[in-house]
């Protein structure tokens, strides 16, 4: 299928290079940063720094089919898009289910995860991690209310900001390093490093995000790829710099605590290292929050621009416009699955279950587009293509767990035969 050709720059774009990519890494290098280098030591060792390497050169295809796709085709509807143009709106109506639906328990999830990191760095009860967690979620919420040219600069500066502290933590960590910590190299094996990698896939996921806002870029054809780029260097140096680091500095000890972080920087850092620890899980949380909540909203507008939710919802949808109805709608998802989630006592297994497999099923269902709607043999088909195998390793792995997805499309299906019996009356 070939592309449909598009203006240099779309009305009322607002996002360019510098905005878009802080966007792109504030949806890829969220919390993860907070505990995956140690975990991934602790199952590995320092042969979890190939598992880091391994999985980033696997996500380059991935991410880069989706600025293929973005860039072609930028509409507020994102991956539901893709698959309405290549699957038919049925497929879409799924795939905007599994995100809008489905992937919203992300947002309270990453709230609590950013709130449980400060409330060990400050021994805080768990009702005040509560707090902290709805404290996360406002300032996102505000800036995403006046649309994209704030919550862009917003996002810019906390990108910046979350980068430098990264840099300082390696760079106060650094001088506790021990070489005798990358040996054994290999202490539990290929079993090791392949226990890292599924840890780590999670780490590198996101790239589907600024699918949502990628008509506000400005010139998206050149902007999105130059974007995605820079995202990728940026979210590859981070981990893999944290990850060696890690081991150079907690060798057998990282996984250990609760807080692994604190544990880099305390020896040489002892009196300003749990501040800026606690900056730092809060700076990441805001900043995922910010992206995803605008990806959101415009999702949700375009869910009612195509039919999918009631038409009241698709105020918003164009480029430029604030889409406060969804974005209204899907805070009340999220508040939902919030409340079951302390209803749980914080225990987000389950939740991230629900979050994992409905992300699984949206990049099933963007590669297949994909392959429809790029140039056959073209570098992005070639990408989209070799992705295939990435997503089908995380569909067996996510296993029984895609029963959450397939119920959502049950109940897309269950919607077209309603839309059928009325069209037809």
């Amino acid at each position: 299928m070939s592309d449909r050709r598009l203006p240099a720059e779309l009305p009322e774009a607002s996002v360019g290079l510098l905005q878009g990519s802080s966007l792109y890494v504030a949806s890829v290098l969220g919390t993860g940063i907070l505990v995956l280098p140690a975990l991934a030591a602790k199952v590995a060792g320092p042969a979890s720094i190939l598992a880091v390497v391994a999985v980033l050169l696997l996500s380059i295809p991935l991410a880069g089919t989706f600025a293929a796709l973005a860039a072609r085709h930028p509409d507020p509807g994102g991956v539901a898009h893709y698959v309405r143009l290549a699957l038919g709106p049925t497929a879409a109506r799924m795939a905007g289910y599994w995100f809008y639906l489905g992937v919203a328990v992300g947002a309270p999830i990453v709230a609590i995860l950013g709130a449980s990191y400060i409330g060990e760095v400050l021994g805080a009860p768990k009702w005040v991690v509560v707090l902290l967690a709805v404290c996360i979620f406002i300032p996102p919420l505000i800036s995403n209310l006046y649309g994209l040219k704030v919550s862009g600069a917003v996002q810019l500066f906390l990108t910046a900001l979350l980068v430098a502290i990264v840099v300082g933590v390696i760079a106060v960590a650094g001088p506790s390093s021990d070489a005798r910590n990358f040996e054994p190299f290999l202490p539990h094996g290929w079993v090791g490093v392949g226990a890292a990698i599924s840890l780590f896939v999670w780490a590198f996921a996101g790239w589907e995000a600024v699918t949502h806002i990628a008509a506000e870029f400005k010139n998206p054809r050149r902007v999105i790829p130059l974007a995605t780029a820079i995202a990728i260097v940026i979210v590859g140096a981070a981990y893999l710099a944290l990850q060696i680091v890690t081991i150079a500095v907690l060798g057998t000890n990282a996984g250990n605590g609760p807080v692994p972080l604190l544990e880099l920087v305390k020896e040489n850092a002892p009196g300003v290292g749990p501040i800026a620890i606690a900056i730092i899980a809060g700076v990441v949380s805001v900043g995922v929050q910010n992206t995803y909540l605008g990806a959101f909203a415009k999702l949700g507008a375009s869910l009612g621009r195509d039919g999918d939710l009631p038409k009241w919802f698709a105020k918003g949808s164009e480029s430029g416009g604030i889409a406060r109805r969804s974005l209204g709608l899907a805070c009340l998802i999220m508040l939902t699955y919030f409340v079951a989630i302390i209803l749980k006592d914080l225990d987000l297994a389950p939740f991230i279950l629900i979050h994992t497999s409905c992300m699984v099923a949206i990049y099933a269902a963007g590669m297949l587009a994909a392959l429809r709607l790029l140039g056959k043999y073209s570098f992005g088909w070639w990408m989209a293509l070799s992705s295939c195998v990435l997503v089908l390793g995380l569909l067996i792995l996510a296993g029984w767990n895609l029963l959450i997805p397939v119920s959502l499309a049950l109940a897309a299906i269950v919607i077209t035969v309603i839309k059928r019996i009325r069209t037809r009356r």
